[in-house]
């Protein structure tokens, strides 16, 4: 690679990283109403990165085999800015949600160059765990059957899943295993990205399924349940699991889902972390007594949500720690209604200082 094209690559993979930093920013941090605000604290950092990437078809060294990833991933990136902007112009906010929805298709086209240039692999490490040498180390040999990868036809297929297993994956152990459940209108292929960065930093396997349906079985019959458990079971026939340490979250209808699921009887899963969720008391007072009883519930909720208030949240504490279930709450002061990622980290920090036995 020559000096120029050298150059170019270090500029463009700092603009493309800023950008997507931008991005998880505003989507963090997404109440529709602060939109206008929340573009002008992040600037413009796509002028940057669409002048990167108009250098890409002058590059004929060694870097030319980075040069698709680097353009899908910058394209995709693009694309979410001009939603963006176009939703702060004509006040559409499903522009915006559009725009947001970019940031883990770029991810997904990234992530495979984070096994050879080192500023990729950081980005997809918790900020605190940049500096870990040893841990940005484990990455450059990946076992067998590990990484990104998609079960059940096309990614993000009905009734299909996304899995992430650690590329230092081996099984001398066991392993956390997290199922994250995508909100109404997502799929899994594009939650997985929700969990990516912690699953690497801790070590923890993470499945994200798509809903049977349009959302998660809330009312009829209930599809999903059967398929999680299919899903647990086939990743649990290929690679070690922590029985003690099987956790069910999800985002909005994906986490209220994981009450409605995760407090069955026969629910195989150990810890449940609805995110954003709606929560009725009857799902405390129908629910099984000795499921219940000490059953380690990590829930999270934002204060400005503006689909499901934060009290229904609070609700769902008390109900909970009265029928005896282990309640950790977490209500964020900026959070609107979408997944705080920070949260992931903490989660599965919480998730590995208690074990239970398996359900069953």
């Amino acid at each position: 690679m020559d000096d120029r094209e050298l150059d170019e690559l270090a500029t463009l993979t700092g603009a493309l990283l800023g950008a997507l930093e931008a991005l998880a920013f505003i989507g963090r941090r997404l109440n529709p109403p602060d939109l206008p605000d929340l573009m002008g604290r992040v600037g413009r950092p796509e002028d940057a990165l669409r002048e990167a990437l108009r250098k890409l078809s002058d590059w004929q060294g060694p870097a030319i085999v980075l040069r698709a990833q680097l353009d899908e991933a910058g394209s995709a990136v693009l694309s979410g800015f001009d939603e963006l902007r176009a939703a702060v112009e004509t006040g559409d906010a499903l522009r915006a949600f559009r725009g947001l929805r970019q940031a883990p298709l770029a991810l997904e086209a990234l992530y495979p160059l984070a096994a050879v240039l080192p500023p990729v692999n950081r980005f997809f490490l918790e900020p605190a765990m940049r500096g870990d040498a040893a841990l940005q180390g484990r990455f450059g040999t990946p076992a067998a059957h590990t990484g990104v990868m998609h079960a059940g036809g096309e990614p993000g297929a009905r009734g299909g899943f996304s899995l992430y297993v650690p590329e230092y994956y081996t099984p001398e152990r066991t392993w956390p295993l997290v199922v994250a459940l995508h909100g109404g209108s997502g799929n899994g292929r594009t939650f997985l990205w929700s969990w990516l960065r912690a699953a690497r930093s801790h070590g923890a396997i993470v499945a994200a399924p798509t809903a049977m349906g349009q959302t998660w079985a809330l009312s009829g019959p209930d599809l999903d349940t059967p398929n999680l458990t299919r899903i647990l079971l086939e990743i649990d026939a290929r690679w070690r699991l922590d029985p003690g340490r099987l956790l069910l979250t999800g985002l909005s209808d994906g986490g209220t889902f994981s009450y409605v699921s995760g407090l069955e009887p026969a629910s195989p899963f150990t810890h449940l972390a609805p995110v954003a969720a709606a929560f009725h008391p009857m799902l405390a007072q129908m629910a099984d007594a000795d499921r219940l009883r000490s059953l380690p519930i990590h829930v999270v909720h934002g204060a400005l949500d503006w689909m499901f208030p934060v009290d229904m949240a609070r609700s769902a504490v008390g109900a909970l720690k009265s029928a005896g279930a282990e309640v950790a709450y977490r209500e964020m002061g900026d959070l609107a209604h979408t997944y705080p990622t920070e949260m992931s980290g903490e989660i599965l920090r919480w998730l590995e200082a208690r074990p239970r036995p398996a359900p069953g």
